[in-house]
């Protein structure tokens, strides 16, 4: 006996009793691959048979008996042998004599009767493929499978199973392979197979053909799919800390994964109020706007155009219905019917919001289906109630960061700015306060507490309000820091705090300060790069004791711009922090032409790091009054454009906002035209005199002119509305006509700078 005939014997021998102890589906496929090895490696039926039936004796199973070991064993025989059999139908030899294929015949007819019998018995799919790619023949579980069956054979290409959306349809003709491909079964389902394909070579003609087999794997890719859909929505609803950013991107992940045309989610937020409607939608017929955007009221048009309504009222109904019922249970539209146009089901358990899903066209909604909607809708559920938490807790640091952050509206000239680096809590250890004294100074004052989030904002809230009551006692920058020294002794946290306090006199143009640790000031005068200002520096607070705090006073020229900021304005990781000082100064250069919240904003943008700032950020901006305007120019037409441009100019560098400068420029524009058009008449030569100066509040223009007063017509027709104008625009109107011409003086109150924690201004 050769080696190969030993190590095939052994092969079997393991395989079969394997099979007679625990008989599967893989056992009987193990003895199908001995079929195939058993023909190339020249191993007769003969031999095949003779060591079976010698294991059986061995195992005691003959004489054959009809318990279910026989049965098992013949079983795996005959599945070896369809290997064997269907390899070598046709290949008889053609030079044999014809006596011996007469003798033969009624034994291969016996043999093709018992392997059509063996083929239709196996519980896979058989089918045979020519070269061209025909299936020449298939079996009855291939038809179970497919809905073709071995009456509609042969199959040509294109195949009737084949699906349009399948990427790349196998070439059984040339491939020979294990493959997972799709079908669309004759009763319309959609059907995963997994495909076994083997080639044979014909010996009487040399013809290539492939044999292969079928088996439905659509309950194995099913819940694979299931998982990778619910593993996607996890992962986009997972980021996501708030209701509109939940339902962005999880309503258009949910409707992608199920197919559904579109999808609504209806959120009650009032009783008193009707529901707010978030839509992702793919259908021309239903008018919609996408889930990131603003949440719609119920019926109202999207984007403001005048169109039908989102939903109908059959649609608002369902929701409606659907938000009472228990949590995570669904029921399709319409009930108790074999095809669904959809699904509606409740999104938590507070019974104020549900979820609408509706198919491009009616479908039947399979067992397989309703455990995937329900994983889906339930995840969808837990991330719109963490979004809820998200939202809850952001409204209570709010509400506590607008009690501590600082005060809600500001002195003009000033802009400030507050990012914290754990949104969305929207809270942390940074502060700034500005306090008008009454003496006319201003008192700013920066701090920044060690740690984050809402442990280093109750350090924070406390030395805020020590430091505000020592300026309003009058306490200067090195004295607040030195009381505030013994607070910060005695608050738990507060230890190495850093604070920037200043005094600011806007008549002398002087600042006043003194810093415990802290970033140093920046100061850019008109038309030059930022300095640091470093005079008064000590250690931060509740470190050392320090015999006395230091204290430095810096002019600053009219239109400088100084800047109050805490560390995470300037620290980058690998970056040198003398590089980003550089940036700033760089950035102040042109402040005087920017109001100073747009200083603030082109600040921040410059130093942004690419993944945003990873430490709170305190920013404070304040603009010094710049010297008063002198405007001398002729009284003529052409000068009042190049006016208007000196304005204002000046004006941006005073801070005035952009609507009260318009208002100021045009009646100065309107006090001029009077007294170019009116004062000096008969074309006399003359001058027009505009004046321009602010104070700590107000801004005063005083038009002047040599020429002669024209009292207004009691029927000024359609001109003469001038002086009417001015007064609308301005605060105060005064003229005086008692001096040589005339001077018209117009003031404006500068309003007080708002600011919210919330927009982060």
């Amino acid at each position: 006996m050769s080696s190969v005939l030993a190590a095939f014997r052994d092969a079997y021998t393991g395989a079969l009793r394997l099979h007679l102890r625990a008989p599967t589906q893989n056992t009987l496929a193990e003895g199908y691959e001995l079929g195939r090895r058993a023909l190339v490696e020249g191993v007769s039926i003969l031999d095949l048979t003779e060591h079976h039936f010698r294991i059986l004796e061995q195992e005691g199973l003959l004489p054959v008996n009809d318990d279910v070991r026989s049965e098992a064993a013949l079983e795996f025989l005959l599945q070896t042998m369809a290997a064997l059999d269907v390899a070598t139908r046709g290949f008889l030899d053609g030079n044999r004599r014809y006596e011996q294929q007469r003798s033969r015949a009624d034994d291969l007819a016996g043999r093709d009767a018992f392997r059509t019998a063996l083929v239709e018995s196996l519980q896979d799919g058989f089918f045979v493929v020519d070269a061209e790619g025909t299936l020449v023949e298939v079996n009855s579980s291939f038809g179970a499978l497919t809905g073709y069956g071995p009456d509609g054979a042969p199959y040509p290409l294109p195949h009737p199973w084949t699906t349009a959306e399948t990427p790349r349809y196998p070439d059984l003709g040339n491939d020979a392979a294990r493959f997972v491909t799709p079908i669309r079964h004759r009763d319309g389902r959609r059907v995963w197979l997994a495909v076994s394909t083997s080639s044979l070579v014909k010996p009487e003609n040399g013809e290539r053909i492939f044999v292969g087999t079928i088996r439905d794997v659509t309950a194995e890719h099913d819940a694979q799919a299931r998982d990778q859909a619910v593993s996607r929505l996890a992962t986009v609803v997972g980021t996501a800390t708030s209701v509109v950013e939940v339902l962005g991107v999880g309503l258009e992940e949910l409707r992608r994964t199920i197919g559904a045309e579109s999808a609504v989610v209806s959120v009650w937020p009032h009783s008193q109020t009707g529901p707010d409607l978030y839509v992702s939608d793919d259908s021309p017929q239903l008018e919609s706007v996408p889930a990131r955007a603003k949440p719609l009221r119920a019926g109202e048009p999207p984007d403001g155009r005048e169109s039908r309504q989102v939903l109908d009222a059959r649609a608002r109904a369902l929701l409606d219905r659907a938000r009472l019922r228990p949590g995570r249970t669904m029921f399709a539209i319409p009930e108790g019917t074999d095809s669904s146009e959809g699904i509606v089901a409740p999104l938590g358990e507070a019974g104020d919001s549900a979820l609408w899903l509706r198919f491009a066209a009616p479908r039947v909604i399979t067992p397989d289906d309703w455990a995937l909607f329900s994983l889906l809708v339930g995840h969808l559920s837990l991330a719109v109630q963490r979004a809820r938490n998200f939202d809850q807790a952001r409204s209570t640091s709010l509400t506590l960061q607008r009690a501590m952050l600082g005060p809600i509206e500001l002195p003009p000239r000033f802009s400030v700015h507050y990012e914290p680096a754990l949104p969305p809590l929207e809270i942390g250890g940074d502060w700034y306060d500005v306090v008008r004294l009454e003496d006319g100074t201003l008192g700013v004052v920066v701090g920044d507490c060690v740690g984050r989030g809402l442990a280093a904002a109750v350090v924070m809230g406390q030395l805020r309000t020590a430091a505000r009551a020592l300026l309003l006692r009058g306490a200067g920058p090195a004295q607040l820091l030195a009381e505030l020294d013994t607070v910060a002794a005695r608050i738990p946290g507060a230890m190495c705090t850093t604070v920037c306090a200043a005094i600011l006199d806007p008549e002398r143009g002087l600042v006043r300060y003194s810093s415990a640790g802290h970033m140093p000031l920046v100061l850019a005068e008109p038309g030059t790069r930022g300095r640091l200002l470093e005079g008064g520096r000590a250690v931060p607070l509740a470190t050392f004791d320090p015999p006395r705090r230091p204290e430095a006073t810096t002019a600053m020229a009219p239109g400088s711009t100084l800047v109050l900021f805490t560390d995470g304005l300037v620290e980058e990781r690998g970056v040198d922090i003398d590089d980003r000082f550089v940036e700033l100064g760089d950035e102040l250069t042109g402040a005087a032409g920017q109001l100073p919240r747009e200083v603030a904003d082109s600040v921040l943008s410059r130093l942004r790091p690419a993944g945003g700032y990873d430490d709170d950020v305190a920013l404070v901006v304040y603009r010094q009054p710049p010297a008063p305007l002198h405007v001398d120019v002729p009284s003529t037409a052409g000068e009042l454009s190049g006016m208007r441009r000196k304005l204002k100019s000046w004006l941006t560098t005073a801070a005035v906002p952009h609507d009260a400068a318009t208002d100021l420029i045009a009646a100065a524009n309107e006090a001029c035209s009077n007294s170019i058009e009116h004062a000096y008449l008969e074309g006399a030569a003359g001058r027009v005199l505009l004046t321009a100066e602010t104070g700590v509040d107000t801004v005063t223009l005083v038009v002047t002119d040599t020429g002669t007063w024209r009292p207004q017509p009691s029927d000024p027709g359609h001109r003469g509305r001038g002086i009417t104008m001015m007064r609308a625009l301005t605060d105060q109107l005064d003229i005086d006509l008692t001096g040589p011409g005339t001077r018209v003086a117009m003031t404006t109150r500068l309003p007080a700078v708002s600011f919210s924690a919330a927009s982060r201004v």
